[in-house]
Formats: structure tokens, C-alpha cells, sequence
């Protein structure tokens, strides 16, 4: 399944690259509850779906960040693309099944909101 959302931004991808981390994965997204290690580009954290081992990398206009023991192999990317006259922050998340109960794809629906918001939040701190 694939979710995306979509906002009109005017960070650049070197911001996202810099700006969101691990270590501060609650302050933009609240699905991500606490952050309970983060070492560079790999950590785990306490979200609302549990406890995962989390990594971070660099990705083409912005990051991605992947949940490798998550048994719905979920991932998520944050970019800046360009957009007619403008560009736009997108949120792209992805698990592997077709299908799933209606209350997990609402929290997934949750988190892609919580981390676009958060994320053009976080960008627009000085």
C-alpha cells in the first residue's frame, strides 16, 4: 500500500537532509513517541505500532527512513520536488501488503499527515 501527501514548500532538499533526524524524530512527527537510541544514521525508537530498530539515509531531494524488522517492511520518504511554478514537499510511505484493517491504515494516514505538517514545521524554525 502507498500513501503519499503533499504541501507547498520553500525548503531545499539539503534542508530536509540536515534538519530531519533521528534524535529528533518526535519533535515533527508524533507517531514516533520517543526516541529511545540514535547513532547517526540508525537507532530505534518507541512509536504508536511499538518498538523499532530505525534507519536513516540521504535520499535523492530529501531522506528516507526505513523500520527493517517491521513486519509491514514500512518506509517512508521525505523530498522536495519541483512542482508547477513552485515546489512541494512530499511524504511517500509505503508497507508491503495490499490490504489491511481499517484502524492500522488510519494510523498510517495519521502518521503521513503528522510528518508533512511536522516536517514544513521544522523547516520553517530559524
Amino acid at each position: 500500500m502507498e500513501f503519499f501527501r503533499e504541501q507547498p514548500c520553500r525548503c531545499r532538499p539539503e534542508d530536509l537532509q540536515e534538519q530531519l533526524r533521528i534524535d529528533n524524530l518526535p519533535v515533527w512527527c508524533g507517531s514516533v513517541e520517543r526516541v529511545l537510541e540514535a547513532q547517526g544514521e540508525s537507532g530505534r525508537v518507541w512509536t504508536v505500532w511499538g518498538e523499532f530498530v530505525i534507519r536513516r539515509e540521504a535520499a535523492c531531494r530529501g531522506v528516507r527512513f526505513t523500520l527493517p524488522g517491521c513486519p509491514n517492511a514500512l518506509q517512508w520518504t521525505v523530498t522536495v520536488e519541483p512542482a508547477a511554478g513552485d515546489q512541494v514537499l512530499r511524504v511517500h510511505l509505503t508497507i508491503n501488503q495490499k490490504t489491511h484493517e481499517a484502524d492500522f491504515i488510519e494510523s498510517l494516514e495519521t502518521f503521513v499527515e503528522q510528518t508533512c505538517a511536522g516536517a514544513l514545521s521544522l523547516m520553517s524554525l530559524p
